[in-house]
């Protein structure tokens, strides 16, 4: 089973901002809800903690994986997407009809960017991997590359991450069921403590 945590918040995505590739650290009520997430996970029975490389990633994998037991590794593939030039910009900034052709468009990248399938891509390799391997593992990752992994056990076209909601420190969980990905949960909630 392949267990996904969306790291905690930070103050970039309290506030709208399109985070990427900037490297934010978590706020306090972030760290309390990789606390949250940990607390929910004790007992899952996961042998490796794997996480994105970025710093609030990693911090929201550590506190879960002192809970666990575990040292944390890091896997580039479920790094966020990379916003390019729109890194740190509010949402509300980028031109209307450019936000509506990359929701109409998988291959499309911002500025210096990538695409949705190119996150897609990395992430289902991921995903495939560990569910080979087998076991449980818990991966502390961001909201594309997660929604990317939940489409690709759907079987779903790249653009059906459009259609998810995916909150800061929720839990969601992709096992093998016959001869293919299943998913199991989509943003489970791991704590009542509120995300804005």
């Amino acid at each position: 089973m392949l267990i996904l945590v969306r790291h905690g918040q930070t103050a970039a995505n309290r506030g709208g901002l399109l985070q990427g590739r900037i490297d934010p650290p978590l706020t306090e009520l972030g760290t309390a809800q990789a606390a949250a997430a940990a607390a929910t996970l004790a007992g899952c029975g996961a042998t490796r903690i794997v996480s994105s490389p970025l710093v609030r990633a990693v911090a929201t994998a550590t506190v879960i994986g002192d809970t666990l037991g575990l040292d944390v590794e890091i896997d580039e593939r479920i790094v966020e997407i990379d916003y390019g030039s729109w890194d740190g910009r509010a949402l509300t900034d980028i031109e209307p009809a450019i936000w509506a052709s990359w929701r109409n468009d998988p291959h499309f990248a911002p500025p210096g960017g990538e695409s949705l399938h190119s996150v897609a891509t990395r992430a289902g390799d991921f995903a495939h991997d560990v569910l080979e391997r087998g076991g449980v593992t818990v991966a502390v990752s961001h909201v594309s590359p997660i929604k990317a992994i939940a489409a690709w056990a759907l079987g779903a076209d790249d653009s059906a991450t459009w259609r998810m909601h995916l909150d800061v420190a929720s839990i969601t969980r992709v096992t093998t069921r016959g001869a293919g990905p299943c998913l199991l949960s989509l943003d489970r909630k791991s704590t009542r403590l509120n995300s804005s």
